[in-house]
């Protein structure tokens, strides 16, 4: 074969393939939104109520409080979590059985549902205590923030729970049999060798619930608790400026699941350091290996 008679392949051009369907598609949504921009402007909406009550005092209360629920919420579940995970994998028959059915129960039940059961505990159990000891009015312990506390942190103990038991069985088994061969229990062994490991599986979607958190604390609101969301009711309810008061709660939500975000970013950095990297350091160049074998 006349190897004059080929093409030059540096001669041939590179033609990419048009993608008109996604640059459409791209095309409307920019429209869409553009649209939706130019409806928000030109509607009747009185912007200068937004900023006048974007930094008001209440609404800034009201932020205050919904970051304090979303912590202590979360801390009460991950605490939950972690201790319900350990029962289920426990060879008590006992234990798995109360993990099980607590993980089933308040996982089941809606979240405003259990708010509404802890907020009027007192219709059941007029007073709480030790008897012979000590006995109070469960009124006067049941208040907006310990009946949301109870109700959002419980609840979210339970979606913890799953979360936490996940990642300990990405685990590899060995891990826990190496433990124990040395004389660690394996509950010891559990928390100090397979948990840790664990945080780079638990840790994403424990970010992405402390997210959905701050907007579940918005169902507080049910129980008089005053976070933005009841903070922004209270002043429509005296100036009627609906829509405006919402735009300022939907801000406010918006930036603290922003800094949120960015958090769970630096956080899920720090838990996956080494994961899937090699030291380059420490690996022998294969070029020079092949070549003195070859030699």
């Amino acid at each position: 074969m006349n190897n004059s008679a080929l093409p030059d392949v540096n001669a041939l051009v590179i033609v990419p393939q048009r993608k008109i369907g996604t640059k459409m598609m791209a095309a409307i949504c920019i429209i869409l939104l553009l649209l939706l921009a130019r409806a928000f402007w030109k509607g009747d909406i009185a912007w200068s109520y937004v900023s006048e009550n974007l930094f008001s005092r209440s609404v800034l209360a009201g932020v205050g409080n919904t970051i304090i629920m979303t912590f202590c919420a979360m801390i009460v579940g991950i605490v939950l979590g972690v201790i319900a995970a350990i029962m289920r994998m426990s060879d008590n028959p006992v234990l798995r059985s109360i993990s099980v059915g607590y993980v089933w129960l308040f996982r089941g039940a809606p979240a405003l549902l259990q708010l509404l059961l802890w907020f009027n505990l007192a219709l059941i159990f007029p007073t709480i205590g030790i008897p012979g000891l000590f006995s109070i009015r469960t009124v006067d312990v049941m208040t907006p923030f310990v009946a949301a506390l109870l109700g959002l942190g419980i609840q979210q103990g339970a979606y913890t729970a799953e979360v936490v038991r996940a990642g300990i069985l990405s685990i590899d088994k060995g891990q826990m049999e190496a433990a124990q061969s040395i004389g660690m229990t394996k509950l010891r062994a559990t928390l100090k060798i397979v948990l840790p490991q664990a945080m780079r599986v638990i840790v994403p979607p424990i970010g992405n619930e402390t997210i959905g958190m701050v907007k579940l604390t918005s169902l507080a609101s049910v129980i008089q608790y005053s976070e933005v969301l009841r903070s922004v009711e209270d002043i429509y309810y005296v100036n009627s400026r609906v829509i405006e008061l919402l735009i300022v709660a939907t801000i406010w939500y918006m930036v603290v699941v922003t800094i949120l975000s960015i958090l769970q970013i630096y956080i899920e950095r720090h838990f996956s350091k080494g994961w899937g990297r090699r030291d380059a350091s420490r690996q022998q160049p294969v070029g020079p290996a092949l070549t003195g074998e070859a030699g």
